[in-house]
């Protein structure tokens, strides 16, 4: 099952608002739907600028572990970290360190499952010729 660029992007984004609702969760921030957005919103646009900049970079490789995945990830903690304190939230180095391990977990892993995937269909779909 090959899934379309924008459903990838869907579920990337997906896993973004998630990891905002279980910081709020963790933190006691409540789930409203504003406070969701207000602390998503810094790592989506980081996610909207760095897939822009990837789709003009390194088209071909876009859906891909390296570098798609990997810049990815780190831009959307990165920028989206520096973007939070310029928003005028906090980003304690704490919050960092979850922030890259997290968000690499979801947007790398999302990657790696997808080839897995792949590469198990591959293995399927030749060994039934």
């Amino acid at each position: 099952m090959k899934l379309s660029q924008g459903s990838r992007y869907l579920i990337d984004v997906v896993l973004i608002v998630v990891f905002t609702m279980l910081g709020r969760q963790t933190h006691e921030h409540g789930l409203t739907p504003l406070g969701i957005a207000q602390t998503a919103a810094p790592f989506l646009l980081a996610y909207l600028l760095i897939r822009v900049v990837g789709h003009f970079a390194w088209p071909s490789r876009v859906g891909s572990i390296w570098p798609d995945a990997v810049v990815v990830w780190i831009t959307t903690a990165g920028l989206g970290l520096i973007l939070r304190v310029l928003f005028g939230a906090t980003a304690a180095p704490a919050f960092q360190i979850v922030t890259f391990v997290t968000l690499g977990l979801f947007l790398v892993g999302h990657a790696a499952i997808r080839a897995l995937i792949r590469a198990k269909s591959r293995r399927s779909a030749i060994s039934s010729k």
